[in-house]
């Protein structure tokens, strides 16, 4: 299979990548570039894929025999290194797609929704054209008009703004277009990879529910960055729409002014819950637990906890467990009775109560209690989630073991690759 002589990078993402024995060994997220030796052409050096284990590889166009059909064919082995962007590589897909352009023609600017890459050797490429729309999408003009502006395939020498860095605000509802197949954990790890401007600017076109999915797999740098450079207004909704021991976790890297700050623009409701686990230290059961796990009473059926661990917001940690309290029920509850597992509930008929077959033989453990109290009771009673209450007995909340892991594993485990090497070679071969 040959590739044709041109190509639009947009297309290319989320593409399959295969090896010459059709074996797929990955999908590809981006395309890299580096300037020609003129300064006015950027090459196609490579492609980012994503290959199992949510590792971004590079691979060199040396290697790729074949970009067609909706498939990428390459050659010889690929190096599992982990992609690291060089100062002088440009990300086609995050970096360029959405730029703002000069139209040389005098008749404005326009807006870069692909480039055209094409070939001038057999195995080497460059960006030639650019497909831009006038105007801005969603601008003023737009509005008066009811529709977008006109389209238009120009060549990259017809415009001005296309290379280097960009001067404007730059959109990114392109970009996450190419996210929509992803998990949180992965586009925490694509954000990483970004320039803090652009990283930014795809904060800001992700919904809450989705920013706060990605924010609580970000490293503490990185979300850091991410909370400080959005809107406070923006900020407190997402920290709402996010776990209270995800938001808590956030607002304590926060400066206190800060932390205060976001706080008090959060829903009264929200910030009382976070507030609470803000109190523990963070090494603790009462700092790591969750003040929302599934409660029900004693005399509540199968049936009804069934449909209540079926939410789409759980995590399957929290979904794992349905804790059993005396009224009333929600932290602090009333007194705690005991938990039923989920494969205990699809073993009894629907309407079985609760109360009959929990088990109540799996003890709380105080707030106070050290991360390595909480570790050794889930592995002791091989537990997806420990109980903390207090003196009473009135259940707190629940620390599950993601939690406990986020904790116990070294502080930049989302940066850490097993091999831990720089790409050998100019472009990575």
């Amino acid at each position: 299979m040959s590739s044709p002589s041109r190509i639009f990078a947009a297309r290319l993402a989320g593409l399959p990548a295969f090896d010459p024995m059709g074996d797929q060994v990955g999908r590809v997220r981006d395309v890299v570039s580096v300037l020609r030796g003129d300064g006015r052409r950027l090459r196609a050096v490579g492609l980012v894929v994503e290959v199992p284990g949510r590792r971004r590889v590079f691979v060199p166009m040396t290697r790729v025999t074949a970009m067609d059909a909706g498939q990428v064919i390459t050659t010889g082995l690929v190096n599992m290194r982990r992609f690291e962007q060089r100062s002088a590589e440009v990300l086609l897909l995050a970096e360029v797609l959405e730029r703002r352009v000069e139209l040389l023609d005098g008749s404005g600017e326009a807006v870069v929704e692909d480039v055209a890459l094409e070939r001038p050797g057999p195995r080497d490429w460059e960006v030639t054209r650019a497909f831009v729309r006038r105007g801005t999408p969603g601008g003023l003009g737009s509005r008066l008009r009811g529709r977008r502006g006109e389209t238009l395939l120009v060549g990259v020498d017809e415009v001005r703004g296309l290379l280097g860095a960009p001067t404007d605000a730059q959109g990114a509802s392109l970009l996450v277009a190419t996210f929509e197949d992803m998990k949180p954990a992965d586009i925490a790890e694509a954000l990483h990879d970004l320039s803090g401007r652009r990283r930014l600017e795809l904060a800001a076109e992700l919904d809450d529910e989705r920013l706060a999915d990605v924010l609580a797999e970000l490293g503490e740098d990185d979300r850091v960055e991410v909370v400080t450079g959005l809107s406070p207004d923006r900020a407190a909704d997402v920290l709402e729409a996010m776990d209270a021991d995800d938001a808590a976790d956030v607002l304590g890297e926060l400066p206190e002014e800060a932390k205060e700050h976001l706080l008090q623009r959060m829903e009264p409701d929200d910030a009382a819950d976070v507030r609470r686990l803000l109190a523990y230290d963070e090494e603790t059961a009462g700092g790591l637990m969750n003040p929302e796990p599934v409660l029900l009473g004693p005399e509540a059926s199968v049936a009804e906890a069934l449909a209540l661990v079926r939410r789409s917001d759980l995590s399957p940690a929290l979904a794992a467990s349905v804790y059993v309290c005396r009224s009333p029920l929600e932290t602090p509850t009333g007194r705690y009775l005991g938990l039923v597992h989920i494969q205990a509930m699809l073993r009894v008929a629907p309407h079985e109560q609760l109360g009959a077959i929990m088990d109540a033989d799996v003890d709380g453990v105080a707030p106070e209690a050290s991360l390595e109290v909480v570790t050794r009771r889930l592995a002791t009673y091989n537990l997806v989630s420990v109980p903390v209450t207090d003196p009473a007995g009135r259940l707190l909340g629940v620390v599950t073991v993601d939690d406990v892991l986020d904790h116990v594993l070294p502080e930049d485990w989302r940066e850490q690759d097993e091999h831990q090497l720089a790409r050998q070679g100019p472009t990575g071969s």
